[in-house]
């Protein structure tokens, strides 16, 4: 009896043991089924790190905020980093060294490399010239062979090129080797006339102030090391999606509560932007077209690229005035077709931009201008002209009452009333024949009634006085 238990305990013990070898053996394959995450900083250490910028100058805010960021690394799996820095070896005078560029920590696990890459930074004081698309170049030896890293660049950099280099170019023929991922462009206090320089290079960040830094390399380090992307797919009429310039807002479908707002763009390539959402909530998705699409209930899966299609093919409507340009610009109630409830309001002298379909509109002149059922198609401009107004100034002996109308020979329609309370008036009012009725206020005959008639031509003013 005692063997039989005592077997039945061994037995239990190794099935414990195998069970735990097998848990080991799927966390550690699952572990090295993730890619290794390699990040190359290049590092700006060029003579301008010595301007002042908030509360120091930028180079030891940058210290300071580098320092702080990778002790945050040290923890992180699958994260192997690098720094390269230029512009730290050759004084700027008494000509540029423009092969001033060094790898001077090599990868290691972010354990290992972070502490180093964060005493090297420390030490280092700005003394060259800004050899950005040398430094890329050069980048390409700092990646050694690995058949399962994901290489990725953070440059960071208060100024543009100084060498006559080409960046744009280098990051583009690298990126198409598969020597590294689409660079991250981390740009510190730049004058605003630069900030288009990095677009073509990678995905840019403006680090307008000190307090923003932080914030700026978490988010990088967040799209560099996640594979969860997304994109949203504007689409034109033929499903190709070329729509874009406009605002999105993504709401938690939970707690309505909005998460993100971007003005959609599509990046160089003309692909629509990639952008870093959360994967762990529901969104609505709200595209601030005229009139506005809602996408409900989207899911983000995480670990991989999601691509969020919206139909949203549009054209434009172009309101002009026809004739000589005057004081007086109306403006256009949008509606849609047989739709009594205002879509939008557009002024005259204005092109603004319409999700496809048939419109009514009714223009805000005296008298008022309704078109019906006017077309909105793909990627084409509808141009509506109505006549430039002219005006009428009138001049009242004193207060009454009185109103215009307009005379085509066989009835009299309601246009508008004066202002009893005024003298003079200046009315703007479209090409035509009108009539004015009015009466004083003292007077209390109705055969006592005034009656004018006059013309209205565009861009003129007709003078009428009420005796």
């Amino acid at each position: 009896m005692k063997t039989e238990i005592s077997n039945s305990r061994k037995l239990k013990h190794n099935f414990r043991n195998i069970l735990f070898l097998i848990f080991i053996s799927f966390i550690f394959l699952n572990t090295k089924s993730q890619p290794i995450n390699r990040i190359l900083f290049i590092f700006d250490d060029s003579y301008s790190m010595y301007a002042p910028w908030n509360s120091n100058i930028k180079i030891e805010v940058a210290k300071k905020m580098m320092g702080e960021f990778l002790d945050s690394l040290k923890k992180i799996p699958n994260l192997e980093l690098a720094l390269r820095c230029y512009g730290h070896q050759t004084f700027i005078k008494p000509k540029r060294d423009c092969q001033d560029s060094k790898l001077e920590v090599p990868f290691a696990p972010a354990f290992k490399s972070s502490p180093l890459i964060k005493q090297r930074i420390l030490k280092l004081e700005p003394m060259g010239t800004t050899p950005i698309a040398y430094s890329l170049g050069e980048s390409a030896n700092d990646f050694t062979p690995c058949n399962h890293c994901r290489n990725i660049i953070i440059l960071i950099t208060d100024g543009i090129e100084e060498c006559g280099g080409y960046p744009c170019k280098v990051s583009d023929e690298l990126q198409k080797k598969g020597i590294f991922l689409k660079p991250f462009v981390i740009g510190v206090g730049l004058d605003a006339r630069f900030v288009d320089a990095f677009g073509c290079m990678g995905k840019f960040y403006d680090v307008s102030n000190e307090a923003n830094f932080k914030n700026v390399l978490n988010l990088v380090l967040t799209e560099a090391i996640s594979q969860t992307t997304v994109q949203v797919d504007l689409l034109d009429i033929q499903k190709n999606p070329s729509e874009t310039d406009v605002n999105m807002s993504f709401f938690n479908t939970t707690t309505k509560q909005v998460m993100y707002n971007y003005l959609h763009t599509l990046n160089h390539r003309g692909k629509p932007d990639t952008l870093i959402l959360n994967p762990n909530i529901t969104y609505d998705l709200l595209v601030h077209t005229i009139p506005p699409i809602e996408k409900k209930n989207i899911t983000i899966e995480q670990g991989k690229h999601n691509i969020i299609p919206v139909d949203a093919p549009q054209g434009f409507l172009k309101l002009e005035m026809d004739g000589n340009l005057s004081n007086y610009y109306p403006t256009c109630v949008i509606r849609k077709k047989d739709d009594m409830n205002t879509l939008h309001v557009q002024d005259f002298g204005k092109t603004d931009k319409y999700i496809v379909g048939k419109y009514d509109l009714e223009i805000l002149t005296l008298p008022r201008i309704n078109l019906n059922g006017i077309e909105i198609l793909q990627s084409t401009t509808n141009s509506i002209k109505i006549p430039t107004s002219g005006n009428v100034y009138i001049s009242k002996g004193g207060k009454g009452y009185g109103s215009i109308f307009i005379d085509d020979g066989k009835k009299m329609t309601w246009v508008c009333n004066l202002n009893a309370n005024l003298q003079t008036e200046i009315i703007y009012l479209q090409p035509g024949i009108y009539k004015l009725e009015f009466r004083y206020e003292n007077s209390k005959q109705t055969i006592n009634t005034i009656e004018k008639k006059f013309t209205i031509v565009s861009s003129s003013t007709s003078n009428i006085i009420i005796n």
